[in-house]
């Protein structure tokens, strides 16, 4: 069993999209986590930091954009996001925080 902090490094924070909000309908809540987070890692930390039931993790890599910023290239970095679907009568609650 791992701690609360370990928890907490995988899950960044809560990701509030037109996209996200779609998926709250079906029962699902979007995150970022950390880039060498797997799936059933994010299951434990979502499972444990909200005592509810995960039904199934979907998990995606956006690759960094290669951006301008005052003449010079830079690179924005790479984000993971998780798409969890909860148990029917879980819910969670974005608005209020982590």
């Amino acid at each position: 069993m791992s701690t609360k902090a370990e928890h907490y490094d995988v899950i960044r924070k809560p990701i509030i999209t037109e996209k996200a909000t779609m998926a709250s309908e079906a029962n699902a809540v979007v995150f970022e986590v950390a880039i060498g987070a797997n799936k059933p890692q994010i299951k434990e930390a979502v499972e444990s930091l909200f005592n509810v039931k995960v039904k199934a993790v979907n998990t995606t890599v956006t690759k960094g954009k290669v951006k301008r910023f005052r003449g010079m290239l830079g690179k924005r970095r790479d984000v993971k996001k998780a798409y969890v679907t909860l148990e029917e009568g879980n819910t969670i609650d974005v608005t209020t925080g982590l």
